[in-house]
């Protein structure tokens, strides 16, 4: 999963995934879905998604007795490390678990994509057109036609030939499906889904102390406040207003009003009076924007969290979600789903990472209440996983938790003594452990729920490793004389590329490219001298040694079409970059940035990755039906669930189902 320390990935991802407002206003598009069919063959099937498990640090615990739920089931069908995808991020990765196809066949390569038009990044897996016919009346700006997101992942999904047949299917929260595909599945969006300002999630923090040290924040926005008089006044930032010819950001006005003895304030937002007490959050409050007076207005969910009263005044503020309960654009298959979940559980966090790792990353939030704040959600999902185990009678229930792929990033520091952030007196050397027995609790629910006529899948998309050390790719090239630039600032987004002179450059995690003739916008390299170009850089990366330690930054470089396949395979990488254990790129060279050194330490927070050659990362698979293939991929779960339901692998799916007795793996 992603998130920016530094430079601001969410940025890339505002120009691409940003909600038009003129999609507010209830032109959304067609979702044709209805309630699910009930037909089929009677068959049942649960799988379970927890992202980032990795199967080294399951073996363990499973052989220290702390898992007796997933011991219990490898033991019943077996369990196995899972070949993840390459490169091995959740976006490429899941693509892969829901097509059964590489990324030349479901077009997904990394979180990062480029218009080679332009070189300028966006995120992969979704884009937002806006209205193409409107008026413009004094200030306001009015659709005459409807905008629309779309979906960037192709191929179809496993689900979609199930519902042709009449298979009941759920699927809750995969990543790379937002917006949901248009079928009789019941779907929640997942990883992809924006919060109401477009991003990832923006969260808000207001405080009267000293906001110099919050310079250069990537995941949210620090506003300074006066107490006066007990009373602290602030803004809470929404979508853009298109309606608007100047486009402005949408605000509503709150006001906090501080006892003055006690360490307990009341916010009053709009018609919500809320009390809270100094480290208590609120729970979700509904928040509506006026875009257009008294004519339209669109509203979202947050949640306050009251970090301190005094000496100083801390406020922090989620991310404004899309209500679930009324979503300002559809994140759900049929389009009232999200709504029956949130009638039935509560209202509940819809931005596809909920957690604020950024905020825990910026230190908005401290490691404590980074932890309330997963815990928060880990109950949201409980509830909503309770609900639908609950009715679940027939056919496919999907399930996906990130909690242990969250965890696993920020405190990694945490437990490994070779990390530059490590500190050996913190009291949070158990978290990652501790997550893996909550989720042997969720395995548990799962197993106590079935008969002995459900199959039971449970899967992580890759594994995990310590980031040690950041490398910057870009820079890299720059320094052996592949990229130019007109002067010698860092920039961001390629802006001081001298393309005339450039022949190389990286964007997104893993993917290194070709200034190539006919393809990009100012390309120099000869389409017939690519090859031999491909070749001089491979060889060069797979040298690099760290002079800190020897060791060899990256393992392997793959040209493209050696190992994708597929009509997408032409919109790859060149190559492929996959890093050697313990090293990953740089936030900064992710979007276009050279920052001044090649190699430098991470003492960040977020600690732990997956980044890397896939080899060294791959996930889990259990089942309580016998796995038989002897090298398991994600590409072969798609199969693996058709052929239990008696539907025939589709074309361009490379898989086989894992209960065959030999499959070679495909990534």
């Amino acid at each position: 999963m992603m998130q920016s320390s530094k430079f601001s990935l969410s940025k890339a991802i505002l120009f691409s995934v940003f909600i038009p407002v003129i999609l507010i206003s209830g032109a959304c598009g067609e979702n044709k879905a209805t309630s699910p069919g009930h037909g089929g063959t009677g068959k049942k099937m649960i799988i379970i998604g927890f992202d980032g498990m990795d199967p080294n640090i399951l073996k363990r615990l499973m052989a220290e007795g702390k898992l007796p739920n997933f011991k219990k089931l490898s033991e019943s069908g077996g369990f196995k490390p899972l070949a993840t995808s390459v490169p091995p991020q959740s976006p490429v990765a899941w693509s892969n678990f829901i097509t059964g196809m590489n990324p030349g066949g479901h077009g997904i390569f990394d979180f990062i994509h480029r218009d080679p038009e332009n070189i300028f990044p966006y995120l992969s897996t979704s884009k937002t057109k806006s209205a193409s016919k409107i008026v413009k009346i004094g200030k306001w700006v009015l659709p005459l036609s409807p905008g629309k997101v779309s979906l960037l992942r192709r191929g179809k999904a496993f689900w979609e030939y199930l519902s042709e047949e009449g298979i009941e299917t759920t699927v809750f929260r995969v990543p790379a499906n937002f917006p949901t595909t248009d079928d009789k599945a019941r779907q929640i969006s997942g990883m992809g889904t924006p919060d109401m300002q477009g991003t990832y999630g923006t969260y808000s923090y207001y405080t009267d102390e000293d906001t110099d040290k919050f310079e250069n924040l990537s995941g949210g926005k620090v506003f300074p406040v006066d107490v006066y008089k007990n009373r602290v006044r602030g803004r809470l930032p929404g979508p853009i207003n298109t309606f608007r010819g100047d486009a402005p950001e949408s605000r509503v006005d709150f006001t906090v009003f501080i006892d003055p003895e006690n360490p307990v304030a009341k916010v009053s937002v709009q018609d919500e009076e809320i009390i809270l007490t100094e480290g208590e959050w609120s729970d979700w409050i509904r928040i509506n924007y006026e875009l257009l007076p008294h004519l339209q207005k669109a509203g979202g969910i947050v949640r306050f969290y009251l970090k301190e009263v005094r000496p100083n005044f801390k406020l922090y503020v989620t991310p404004v979600n899309i209500d679930p309960s009324n979503p300002a654009i559809p994140i759900s298959t049929p389009k009232d789903y999200s709504g029956e979940i949130a009638k039935s559980v509560g209202l509940f966090y819809t931005q596809g990472i909920p957690e604020d790792s950024k905020a825990l990353s910026e230190f908005v939030l401290e490691d404590g209440e980074f932890l309330d704040q997963t815990n928060i959600v880990f109950g949201e999902e409980q509830d909503m996983l309770g609900y639908e185990l609950e009715r679940f009678r027939s056919g496919l229930l999907f399930f996906y938790i990130g909690r242990v792929d969250q965890l696993s990033h920020m405190f990694w520091r945490t437990m490994d003594p070779n990390h530059p952030a490590y500190d050996s007196a913190s009291k949070l050397k158990l978290v990652i452990e501790n997550a893996y027995v909550e989720m042997d609790g969720v395995l548990g629910r799962v197993l106590d729920s079935i008969d002995g006529d459900t199959t039971v899948i449970v899967l992580s998309d890759h594994g995990f490793a310590p980031f040690y050390r950041a490398f910057n790719l870009n820079t890299w090239l720059k320094d052996n004389g592949y990229a130019r630039l007109t002067d010698d600032t860092e920039g961001e987004f390629f802006q001081n590329v001298d393309w005339g002179r450039t022949r190389a450059y990286g964007v997104g995690f893993n993917g290194l490219f070709l200034n190539l003739k006919g393809r990009e916008f100012k390309g120099v390299v000869e389409p017939g001298d690519r090859e031999r170009l491909l070749d001089e850089i491979s060889g060069k990366l797979l040298s690099i040694r760290d002079p800190k330690n020897g060791e060899q930054v990256i393992s392997r470089v793959y040209k493209a079409e050696e190992i994708y396949s597929g009509p997408y395979l032409k919109d790859a990488p060149d190559l492929i970059v996959g890093y050697n254990r313990g090293y990953r790129a740089s936030w900064e060279t992710v979007l276009g940035s050279f920052p001044g050194e090649v190699l430098r330490d991470n003492k960040q927070k977020w600690s732990g990755d997956h980044l890397m050659e896939a080899a060294l990362v791959p996930g889990i698979l259990l089942s309580n039906k016998e796995i038989r293939s002897k090298n398991p991929s994600l590409s072969d779960l798609a199969p693996t669930v058709l052929e239990e339901f008696g539907i025939p692998k589709q074309e361009g799916m490379i898989g086989d189902s894992i209960f065959k007795e030999e499959n070679p793996g495909k990534n």
